[in-house]
This record gives C-alpha cells, structure tokens and sequence, in this order.
C-alpha cells in the first residue's frame, strides 16, 4: 500500500441480491487516520457495507479498493489480514477456551503466543483464560474480541454495533481499540443505528438508509 493513499475508496458501489438493491452509488473515501461513524435503521445496508470493507462481498457495480487493493482482484487475502471485522456475533470456538482461541489467533497471525494471555489480561479476563468459550457470558466473548483487535493490530478495523453486549465498564474498550487503530493511521469504520454512543469517537458521519449514503449535511 502506497503511503499516504487511502485505506479504503469507494465509487458508485452498488450491491444487489438477486433483483433487490441493498447499496446504492455509494462513494465513501476513509483516509489514514480517519474514524467515520455510518448510522441508519436496521435494514438499510451498513452490514452489507462492512462486509465489502471487509473485502468479504464483492460490489455488483462500481469501484472498490481497500488498503490499495482492488476487492474484484484475487489479491484481497493479503489485504484481508490486516482488517478485523466484529460483528453482531462474536466469532469464538465453542468448544475452546477464551485463551485457546486468541491464542489460535496469534499463531495464524505470526504474533508470538504468550501475547495473547497478555491481551486477555489487558481486557479483564485474565481470571477466566482457562474457561471455554461456551460457557461464557456473550459480555465476556466481546471482551475477547478486543483481545483480538489489541493483539493483531489491524490496519482496518470494522465495527458493526460495537457497544452491543458490552456492560458499562467494558465500553471503555471500544474506545482504547478505536485509538490504538487511529494512531497507528489506520482506518476505523463504526456502524450504529444508536449515534449517541458512536458520536464522541468519529471524525466524520455519514447516513445510510435505503442503501443510499449521505454525508452529514444529508447530501449525497
């Protein structure tokens, strides 16, 4: 990736399933450095949205390129291991441990694995390593997905409802992730349909509803 290009440049997307239009001309340019905040009602398309970010869907129409990758090229793998995506659903093994699973991570990452158990401490789980996956709470699997964030250290990072299962003492969590993302000027993208939350930690805010983005003056 070229320095001082764009993490993430979007022109006239669209996206359709089957005859139904989830995204519409949508132009989103996220620079280094940036935190965009992308609010709108369930159903408008910011999930589908992240999902292209995440290099996971390929636009029907328009131009996509994220951290100077084309996602229509067969070169988005490279670029898929430099962006976390956390969505509705905490994607934890089951039958694992919460340190067996970031520890999983470290080694598909290349990160050494003693690191993890420091991530899991740096989150408050230190106690509860050893504990499996599915027997913990859905507030402490969250937890685990920051870990996550904290030890890859990703260029993009994506978060969809990033507060949702997260009890007042953890939301602290989002934050220090969001800033340690900002401050290695890489990209981070929030998705909300509650904006209050999302607000404080954005420098810019666009409204998808539709599938059809606006920017914070409501024009396209």
């Amino acid at each position: 990736m070229i320095e001082g290009a764009p993490i993430a440049d979007l022109s006239r997307v669209g996206v359709r399933f089957g005859r139904m239009p989830v995204l519409r001309d949508v132009n989103l340019r996220i620079d280094p450095g940036e935190v965009v905040g992308i609010v709108g009602p369930n159903g408008s398309g910011k999930s589908t949205l992240l999902r292209i970010l995440a290099t996971l869907l390929k636009p029907s129409i328009g131009r996509a390129a994220v951290l100077g990758t084309d996602v229509l090229s067969e070169g988005t793998l490279a670029a898929r291991r430099q962006i976390d995506l956390l969505g509705h659903h905490p994607g934890l093994w089951g039958e694992l441990t919460l340190l067996e699973n970031l520890t999983f991570v470290a080694r598909l990452a290349g990160s050494p694995t003693e690191k993890a158990e420091r991530a899991l401490d740096l989150v408050g789980l230190g106690g509860a390593k050893h504990r499996r996956a599915d027997h913990s709470s859905h507030g402490m699997q969250r937890r685990v997905e920051f870990a996550r964030v904290l030890l890859t250290r990703p260029r993009m990072l994506l978060l969809d409802e990033a507060h949702a299962g997260l009890d007042k003492a953890a939301q602290a969590l989002v934050k220090a992730a969001v800033e340690d993302v900002q401050g290695r000027e890489g990209g981070v993208v929030l998705v909300s349909h509650e904006p209050d939350r999302m607000l404080p930690l954005v420098n810019t805010t666009y409204h998808l509803e539709g599938g059809t983005l606006h920017d914070r003056t409501g024009m396209t």
